[in-house]
């Protein structure tokens, strides 16, 4: 199961901070990630990673009313544009575009995803991967407050939410 904890930051100041800690940097991605509309819990998306020529087709189901615990499914594919079109096809809506700036860092078995998040602003995902979600969410709060990060900090909405959201409020 993956479970994460989503934080917002100042992206230049966390960057730092991660790497103080001895966290490595295993990637950076430019991603456009197409949500359609499926009724929650359940998540799909077909995610672009720009810069490095990926396709992922990705599946979560939300497990917790915090938006921290998931059970994913995700599948390379080779052509976005026809996925979109399968999806279309069978009868799933687009939703909401977000296109976002990543940095991934692994420390341990930690892995942050620093985001510059398009019309959104800046955010950091804490993931860890394991069955014990209380001994995964000790191992995120222990590093969040290594960085500065409280409770005041975390935000539990959705990515895809925040966006819907932000187009309902250009729409008034």
């Amino acid at each position: 199961m993956e479970i994460e904890i989503k934080f917002r930051v100042d992206f230049n100041e966390i960057r730092k901070k991660i790497e103080n800690l001895g966290a490595r940097l295993i990637r950076e991605e430019v991603q456009e990630d197409l949500y359609f509309s499926v009724p929650l819990p359940r998540l799909l998306r077909i995610r672009h990673v720009i810069n490095l020529g990926e396709v992922i087709l990705g599946y979560k189901e939300i497990q917790d009313e915090k938006n921290e615990e998931f059970e994913e499914i995700e599948v390379k594919i080779e052509d976005f544009e026809k996925m979109k079109e399968i999806l279309t096809r069978l009868g799933f809506g687009e939703d909401v575009w977000v296109k976002k700036h990543r940095l991934v860092y692994k420390l341990n078995e930690v892995t942050f995803e620093l985001n510059k998040v398009e019309n959104l602003g800046d955010f950091l995902d804490i993931e860890v991967i394991g069955e014990d979600v209380e001994e995964a969410k000790g191992k995120i709060w222990e590093i969040a407050q290594k960085l500065g990060l409280k409770d005041s900090d975390v935000e539990s909405r959705l990515y895809q939410e925040l966006m819907r959201e932000k187009r309902e409020a250009t729409l008034r």
